[in-house]
């Protein structure tokens, strides 16, 4: 952005920058937007039912990197990655097993529902994206990742089938949740960014959903059964 626009901003503390300014400079800060311009919240201040929204983006790659790192780093008692693949994760946070290693020894609960890549709904999937990173690869990347976690006490992984239209991602009373659309791999579908304010709110209902597909889902490093019959001594 120009120099002479931020001069601007800085000369007069009314002034809020265009929304996308907001983010570009959050990003480079590694602040949230509300702290920055404290304003622009007191100026869209909700009492509805959708005050547990706390920013939207038109697509989940306009979120800034500084939003996820504080929202991992600020987690002390639950984080939950219930992403079909979780792949961008990985690619956008390098350190991530380091840091998630370290908040479970600290005491924080750690959750990965990931996708099952050898299921039909993955298959079906990858036909609908129709890309050369399959949705499969994607998921054998980040349980390849996980695997670094595997064991480390208060980190748990599970395969659910149920969440490939909808990804929830919670540290402690913050959510941000990306509905997937049609076609769209995850970077392109837009993201809510949910703070917990009330009971059966916006962040409860998403909540009840993660909660409920990961009862039901299956553990990733569970051994299977044997199978076939066995020779005795």
């Amino acid at each position: 952005m120009d120099v002479k626009t931020v001069e601007r901003w800085l000369q007069d503390e009314t002034r809020i920058p265009h929304m996308r300014h907001q983010w570009a400079a959050a990003e480079a800060l590694g602040a949230e937007t509300a702290v920055l311009w404290p304003d622009a919240i007191r100026n869209t201040v909700k009492t509805g039912p959708d005050k547990e929204v706390l920013t939207v983006y038109p697509y989940r790659s306009a979120c800034p990197k500084s939003i996820w790192r504080n929202l991992i780093n600020s987690a002390r008692n639950e984080i939950v990655f219930a992403g079909y693949t979780n792949y961008f994760l990985w690619l956008e946070h390098p350190n991530l097993a380091k840091v998630l290693k370290r908040k479970a020894q600290q005491g924080c609960k750690i959750r990965f529902l990931v996708g099952d890549p050898e299921s039909d709904v993955t298959r079906r999937r990858e036909e609908v994206e129709s890309v050369p990173l399959t949705v499969s690869t994607r998921i054998r990347i980040t349980l390849s990742e996980i695997e670094q976690l595997r064991d480390v006490p208060g980190v748990e992984a599970r395969h659910g089938d149920e969440h490939i239209a909808m990804s929830v991602f919670r540290f402690d009373a913050e959510m941000l949740v990306t509905p997937h659309l049609a076609r769209l791999v995850g970077h392109d579908s837009p993201m809510l960014h949910l703070r917990r304010y009330q009971d059966d709110g916006l962040f409860d209902r998403f909540a009840y959903h993660a909660s409920e597909l990961w009862s039901n889902g299956r553990d990733v490093w569970q051994q299977p059964e044997p199978t076939g019959p066995t020779r005795s001594d």
